[in-house]
């Protein structure tokens, strides 16, 4: 069975006054139908800037998708026209933005929002779109929904206007869903709730899921794969199992070590990841992390590794074997 989705060395560069910003730079993985996968890293690392590759959302200029092919259900999104772009923003593919008062619009009522897609999509009439906006709401846990439905963004606290995107990104039955740092702008509790939602409700339509997050621990409880993102660039992935059991790129051990853990003495220091993320405008030669490397050898500042197999389903770029 082909997958759903299969990102092929896909570049998005941006043209800046002080020089050309390599925000993804060669990036590849694939996506089977009814998986969740994890795209985690640092901020600045290229994840977000890839989510939006994915559906064209780009400004252009000064950003561009300069090389490499999205084939969505054997579609390249790269070569589709406007109106079939249309067609699959919000349809089948739906994206879950970073900070929903940025994202919804502030003079217009919840329900109208929600229902408009469902008018454009699904083709349903006023009457029918407001009815199901109302159940979607319902669905993701807005209490009394039916007053609800009439209020501005405004007048909802963070965790409910993300859990409106939610009903939102949801309400057309996509067939891929990209969460962009779905919990930010929330508190742990609430992060935790929308995150059971999103699952329960995925899960239950079939849709394949993206999460971008920094969170680790998201990762853990509700991803199948994860990509570990550096500089632009894919440094490891795997199971979300494989990777957090046996990390095989050096950055990937240093994200790991800066997590607080449970099963460690209350005494025990995080380890911070040395120095800052290099400049995408003037990458160094060799790996993009060997400044920051506690493994780094001297091939690392001369040679970029590529991604190699470490094990069956498990993938890392780095000369160094750090498993040993």
């Amino acid at each position: 069975m082909n997958p759903l989705l299969q990102i092929k060395d896909l570049k998005t560069y941006f043209r800046m006054d002080y020089g050309l910003v390599k925000a993804v730079d060669g990036v590849s993985y694939e996506l089977n139908e009814g998986e969740t996968l994890g795209l985690v890293g640092e901020s600045g690392c290229g994840k977000s800037v890839g989510a939006l590759s994915i559906l064209r959302l780009i400004p252009e200029p000064p950003g561009e998708i300069a090389g490499g092919e999205i084939l969505f259900q054997g579609k390249d999104l790269l070569k589709a026209n406007p109106d079939e772009l249309r067609d699959i923003r919000g349809n089948k593919i739906a994206m879950i933005f970073q900070e929903p008062m940025t994202s919804l619009n502030p003079v217009l009522a919840i329900g109208f929002q929600i229902g408009e897609a469902l008018e454009l999509h699904r083709r349903m009439g006023k009457g029918d779109a407001r009815r199901e906006a109302l159940r979607l709401l319902k669905m993701v846990g807005i209490p009394d929904a039916e007053r609800r439905i009439d209020d501005y963004p405004h007048q909802f606290s963070g965790g409910m206007r993300q859990r409106v995107m939610i009903a939102m990104g949801l309400s057309c039955n996509p067939k891929l869903l990209i969460a962009d740092e779905p919990t930010t702008a929330v508190d742990v509790t609430i992060q935790a709730q929308l995150l059971e939602v999103i699952k329960e409700l995925t899960s239950r339509l079939g849709t394949s899921v993206i999460i971008i997050t920094h969170n680790l621990g998201v990762v853990a409880r509700y991803v199948n794969r994860m990509a570990v993102m550096y500089a632009g660039r894919i440094v490891e992935s795997g199971t979300a199992h494989g990777v957090y059991s046996k990390p095989s790129h050096p950055y990937t051990i240093g994200l790991l070590a800066s997590v607080p853990r449970l099963d460690k003495p209350r005494t025990s220091r995080l380890v911070p990841i040395e120095g800052q993320p290099p400049n995408l405008v003037n990458l160094p030669p060799g790996c993009s992390f060997y400044p920051r490397c506690s493994f780094r050898v001297e091939r690392c500042t001369l040679e970029r590794p590529e991604l190699r197999p470490v094990e069956e389903g498990h993938h890392a770029a780095c000369w160094v074997d750090v498993r040993k």
